[in-house]
């Protein structure tokens, strides 16, 4: 266990203001990829088993048909991002009851764009935190970047006992669609990529103080040989993406042993949680880990309604998720994963309150 408990005192999500519905997503991708008919009535119905009805996006539908290069991609990843994450900062500062100037450091994760100066630079005027706020901006982590940068905000919290750390995180999934892309990868991105921002605010405390979760514990792991399962490739136009189709498979076959052996460190087991909290990659992946955590289908809920009303947004998904089951009043200890490049998984342990 780790010597100091981190406890959560807020958390809020932001979203931008294009939302689309599955059925115009679809519609728009099969004018784009209209030279491919054959290839699109084959990937017709994996829209429709997505398991999202919406999605939001920081540019409208338009935007994803005509081609884009790098200085632009870039441009509009800086422009939202920071909005996204001031709107978020500044959520979770107000509902906590904290004044910017009291924050002592920031850890920011994003795996969707590039920026320099880095994102948390670029935050500190809009967020009203102090020039000798301490920063750590994460890149590369991917869909597990919602798990594994809170489990480095919560080491940092423990090296500064007592002061406030704002974790950040925020994905534009949508701005690395590339439409000359006509590979099954950039086609499956197009039925479940979304577009958000969250942000988490915590602290280590030596007592018990009122909040709503504490961080007992962190991990994770690497399955060898495992890089080709997902990421990016860096292409002329943009990021190209990396999916496999051994995902569903290896985290039925594999996901449990690495949590019970987490678990197992903590002086746990599977019986010892309340519930779960993990990132939806999509519908596949929440049917393999009710398979291999032995839940009834559509055991995991709250992932399921935020994959449906927000699509897979990378790292922020699990961080929404985390939101709602806080919302709707869950309490006891939870186990919070979310699987990413590597190919690994992130894992915390958490007491909600």
């Amino acid at each position: 266990m780790n010597a100091t408990p981190v406890s959560i005192h807020g958390i809020a999500t932001a979203y931008p203001p294009y939302c689309f519905r599955q059925d115009d997503v679809m519609a728009k991708a099969a004018e784009v990829f209209g030279h491919r008919p054959e290839l699109m009535q084959r990937m017709a119905k994996s829209y429709g088993n997505a398991g999202v009805k919406q999605r939001n996006s920081c540019v409208p539908l338009e935007w994803y048909a005509a081609p884009h290069g790098w200085p632009e991609r870039m441009q509009l990843f800086e422009e939202n991002a920071v909005k996204l994450l001031t709107e978020a900062g500044r959520k979770v500062l107000k509902s906590a009851g904290v004044a910017p100037e009291d924050v002592a450091a920031t850890v920011t994760v994003s795996s969707t764009g590039i920026v320099t100066p880095c994102l948390d630079s670029l935050l500190q005027e809009p967020l009203g935190l102090v020039p000798t706020v301490q920063r750590l901006p994460v890149f590369g982590l991917g869909c597990a970047g919602g798990v594994i940068g809170l489990s480095r905000a919560a080491a940092m919290a423990q090296a500064l006992p007592g002061r406030w750390v704002l974790f950040l995180c925020t994905e534009l999934c949508g701005l690395t669609f590339r439409p000359a892309d006509d590979s099954k990868a950039n086609i499956i991105g197009t039925t479940i990529f979304g577009d958000g921002a969250a942000a988490v605010l915590l602290r280590a405390e030596d007592r018990e103080t009122p909040a709503l979760a504490c961080i007992r514990a962190w991990g994770e792991h690497t399955w060898p040989d495992t890089r080709d399962i997902m990421g990016w490739k860096v292409e002329d136009d943009g990021l190209g993406v990396v999916f496999s189709r051994s995902i569903p498979d290896l985290v039925r076959t594999q996901m449990r042993g690495v949590t019970d052996a987490f678990l197992a460190r903590q002086g746990m087991n599977q019986r010892d949680l309340a519930g779960l909290i993990v990132h939806p990659g999509g519908e596949k992946v929440l049917e393999a880990l009710e398979a291999c955590y032995d839940l009834l289908d559509g055991g995991l809920a709250d992932a399921r309604a935020v994959l449906a009303d927000h699509g897979n947004m990378s790292a922020v998904t699990v961080l929404a998720v985390l939101e709602r089951t806080l919302a709707r009043g869950a309490s006891g200890r939870h186990l919070m994963t979310a699987l990413g490049p590597g190919f690994s998984v992130g894992m915390c342990l958490l007491d909600l309150t």
